[in-house]
């Protein structure tokens, strides 16, 4: 059966962008949009409005042209908005990368988005510039701040060159371009339409309602689409205040909560976590905060009961969604009276969802049972960029985009995410993929074979572990010597944490990994 959303529908957007989000900037005027959480430095609606305007100005006179690609590299910081929008605004496609990427996977990135345009900060500019290097095609490296020798997006703001005249067609044409696994394999770019991205925020609406009033801390990163949906695209689309810090740590990040009176906070498991459990929170006063919603990666029930019970706010809504349904499909409405424990939430409005056998995958299946969940709606990504192969994997010929995630509903229509049918390890909520550390380990002169899964540490976190084959004259290699050799390869995010060795990898005729085998020595049954 067709499952359909309880909401009214919503028809598509026909909006670029950055006009969906600041098409209303002028009314909300000296509101502030942006509040730097480490300095106190505010920006208006107004201003907002202005610099990113300024912005696509300078952009198209430096030689921008509608269907560029600039990479956005960088933490969090107040200039990160007027960034994106202004090079949407001149017709770039903003492809937005890791601040932790090594320069090899950020070369990796731009070679294979094709990106001319690099806009930085100054820490990460000496990896910017050995990634531009080794890509090759990059026009310009641009600075959010200050650093010799590169324009900054400050000097950017003085630019009296006309407002480009871009046509856009919001259904064809690429607003964002993030990388993602999808359900295995290596990194692609993920090709969200302003259509897409803007309708999303429409379905959204009626699930988490914003205005001038509320309050919202962004931690998590903009550069995922999380981040850029629910604490950048969202917020600001309803006159929100978001006040922005560059990266989690406790003590600043709940007293950012108390200084700011957040009234609302979007989150991933881990800080779930660290809010239910940690000592020091007793410390804070966090009476403003009238919600949470956690996503990015599965949430136990308990842990968001215990959240919800020491923060004092109704229980800890989840959501769902993946890169490439822009994000969302399912959230669990701030409104909604004792949601069952566990629910991802109801589908948003003018989303439709199959639930289909794992053993007949043509066979749909109704409530109470479990199945791969697949999702059709205007939020479903364009493709990905360059892999017609891997976009046909992932959205049948009827537009049914199949998540690799398993599920199930219930009578009342609430979702439950029960388990994964994908490789992708979810650590933290970022994505790691089995098959890019396994290629790596076997560029090590000592490793024959390797194989990577998720396993869960003691905080709960999935973390990747790798299952080695020695080579016969590997020596003294230890598991050690495994982690650190990763470790100097990979930004933080995708460390092998843990490693163990085997005498061979289990794989089935066709030479695919069983991973079910090594879960299965993981948890014994």
């Amino acid at each position: 059966m067709v499952f359909q959303s309880e909401y009214a529908d919503v028809p598509p957007l026909e909006t670029p962008l950055h006009e969906a989000v600041l098409g209303r900037a002028a009314d909300f005027g000296d509101t502030p949009a942006l509040i730097d959480g480490t300095d106190g430095m505010t920006v208006t609606y107004a201003q907002l409005d202005t610099f990113h305007r300024r912005i696509a100005a300078f952009l198209a006179a430096a030689g921008l042209r509608k269907g560029d690609v600039l990479a956005l590299h960088s933490p969090n910081t107040v200039a990160y908005p007027p960034v994106l929008y202004g090079a949407t605004r001149a017709g770039a496609t903003v492809t937005t990368i890791h601040p932790l990427a090594t320069a090899e996977e950020f070369a990796k990135q731009l070679k294979d988005a094709g990106a001319r345009w690099i806009v930085t900060v100054s820490p990460l500019l000496d990896v910017a510039r050995d990634a531009a290097a080794r890509a090759g095609g990059i026009e310009q490296i641009y600075v959010c701040d200050q650093a010799e020798g590169h324009t900054s997006v400050l000097d950017m703001l003085g630019s009296t060159a006309p407002g480009p005249e871009i046509d856009f067609d919001p259904a064809e044409d690429v607003a964002v371009l993030p990388y993602s696994s999808g359900t295995t394999g290596t990194p692609k770019g993920v090709m969200l339409t302003h259509r897409s991205l803007a309708t999303n925020l429409e379905q959204l609406r009626p699930f988490v309602p914003l205005g001038e009033r509320d309050r919202i801390l962004a931690v998590l990163p903009f550069f995922h689409i999380y981040g850029l949906t629910a604490l950048m695209n969202g917020p600001l689309r309803y006159g929100a205040t978001v006040v922005v810090l560059p990266r989690f740590d406790l003590a600043q990040f709940l007293e950012t909560v108390q200084t700011h009176r957040i009234t609302g906070l979007y989150v991933a498991p881990p800080i779930v976590l660290a809010l239910a459990k940690h000592p020091v929170v007793g410390d804070y006063d966090l009476s403003s905060l009238e919600y949470v919603v956690s996503a990015a990666a599965p949430l136990d029930a308990g842990l968001a009961a215990a959240c919800s019970t020491r923060l004092g706010v109704p229980s800890v809504r989840q959501a769902y969604g993946m890169t490439e349904l822009s994000p969302g499909t399912h959230v669990v409405p701030l409104d909604a009276q004792d949601p069952p424990p566990g629910t991802v939430g109801k589908l948003l409005p003018g989303t439709e969802m199959r639930i289909v056998s794992l053993t007949d995958p043509g066979a749909d299946l109704g409530t109470g049972a479990d199945g791969e969940i697949l999702i059709r709606g205007p939020q479903v990504m364009k493709g990905y960029l360059g892999r017609p192969d891997a976009t046909a994997a992932m959205i049948d010929p009827e537009g049914w985009l199949h998540t690799g995630d398993v599920g199930r509903v219930d009578e009342d229509g609430w979702l439950y995410v029960v388990d994964r049918v994908k490789e992708l390890i979810k650590y933290k909520g970022y994505q790691v993929a089995p098959a890019d550390l396994e290629a790596l380990l076997l560029t090590h002169p000592s490793i024959a074979d390797a194989a990577v899964i998720g396993v869960h540490d003691a905080d709960g976190n999935e973390v990747p572990k790798a299952f080695v084959v020695r080579r016969p004259d590997a020596g003294g290699l230890t598991a050690e010597d495994v982690i650190a050799y990763v470790a100097g390869r990979v930004a933080p995010y995708k460390k092998v944490r843990r490693a163990e060795f085997i005498d061979a990898v289990p794989r089935a005729a066709s030479g695919k990994i069983l991973r079910r085998e090594l879960r299965d020595r993981e948890t014994p049954r």
